[in-house]
């Protein structure tokens, strides 16, 4: 442990954001990290955008005892496949981020405080979409007067976020490495992300989302965890996680428990996790995720539109198993690229974790993931 990557969050700020729905937010907040140096040319900058209940904390530890390093430690960091010797890599919190009660996370969403009231914002918070995320990575970029980037990445909404900065700024990057992620999934995915947060409005606490002043839906925050946990993995895990044992002092007859093996992986693994959540937030990264157009930021109105713009070379890497981003769907996306004439390289990702093989086997595509950052375009 003496030998990883110290990492320290830093804070972002922007006095103000116009949305893409034409809105205005205030005092605009995000937290973000670096690994690396930025060069004197400030050309070997590489942008990692975050998944769905992930932050900006992609590699290295905050202290040296922390028990877990950042969710892709294992291709980012000294002679790794993102090599922080030679690049610099930067890593920032989304807005509305699921992790708001997180004292490493700086976001701006539902729970922050409305300036205009001093209140927490509440549902009175605007929606927010992939594009309003990329449209604060680009000041943030900016501000290290970075006039284009190496590539972009990132897994499942941070795939979303790569395809974004392909289609909004597509001239800004050298090379893109979307993973986990396609943006013309249809309706079937639309509706799990409408399941995956309906217990928390279906939980008597949510009030309409205006809890900040009592009681948080707790409950109905760690039932939508559980979904979006279940979903994101694959049949092959859950036989790892009890299949279909009974827990011990479980009881198949008590309909009123929940006794099954299963069952306790996903309350364990959940509980743990559910403190640093916000149910609202939970909501509107639902909604930035289920209305995605990429290349919304330039005004782009449908799928086709958006990865029309894209010229950037493009590494996708996929799970064959993924059951939130269907494989096929970027295959479809592959395809539609290289009719337009972008080189697309793919690679895939085995093992039982399904959707979040991107996360957990990465590192299986570390060799293709360094050749392509490598390689001249």
């Amino acid at each position: 442990m003496a030998e990883d990557l110290l990492v320290t969050k830093q804070r972002f700020e922007l006095p103000e954001l116009r949305t893409v729905g034409g809105a205005t937010v205030r005092d605009v907040a995000v937290g973000y990290e670096t690994y690396g140096a930025l060069n004197a040319a400030r050309d070997n900058a590489i942008l990692v955008a975050h998944y769905f209940s992930g932050t900006s904390h992609a590699a290295g530890r905050y202290r040296p005892d922390d028990p877990l390093p950042g969710y892709w430690d294992s291709i980012i960091g000294p002679g790794k496949a993102v090599d922080t010797d030679r690049y610099f890599v930067i890593a920032s919190d989304t807005l509305v981020n699921f992790n708001a009660n997180d004292p490493n996370v700086v976001t701006t969403g539902p729970a922050s405080l409305d300036p205009a009231t001093g209140r927490p914002y509440g549902l009175s918070f605007p929606a927010v979409a992939i594009a309003d995320f990329v449209r604060v990575q680009k000041a943030l970029v900016d501000s290290f007067g970075i006039k284009r980037l190496h590539a972009v990445m990132g897994p499942s909404m941070g795939g979303l976020q790569t395809f974004e900065w392909a289609a909004s700024f597509p001239d800004f990057m050298e090379r893109i490495i979307p993973v986990i992620a396609a943006p013309n999934f249809n309706g079937w995915l639309t509706g799990w992300l409408s399941m995956w947060t309906q217990p928390i409005r279906l939980d008597p606490d949510w009030r309409g989302g205006a809890y900040y002043d009592g009681a948080a839906p707790r409950a109905g925050l760690e039932a939508a965890m559980r979904i979006m946990t279940l979903h994101a993995l694959h049949s092959e895990w859950a036989d790892t996680a009890g299949g279909r044992a009974v827990a011990e002092g479980g009881d198949p007859a008590d309909i009123a428990s929940t006794p099954f093996a299963i069952d306790k992986t996903l309350e364990e693994a959940v509980r743990a996790r559910a403190p640093m959540a916000d149910a609202n937030h939970m909501l509107y990264l639902a909604r930035a995720n289920q209305t995605y157009i990429p290349g919304a930021g330039a005004g782009a109105a449908s799928v086709a539109e958006g990865l029309g713009r894209i010229k950037a070379p493009t590494l996708l890497i996929y799970a064959p198993d993924d059951l939130v981003f269907l494989p096929e769907w970027v295959e479809a996306t592959a395809k539609a690229l290289r009719g337009q004439g972008v080189a697309v390289e793919t690679a895939q990702l085995a093992g039982p974790y399904g959707h979040y093989n991107g996360i957990m086997r990465i590192a299986d595509a570390g060799p293709q993931i360094a050749d392509f950052l490598a390689r001249r375009i």
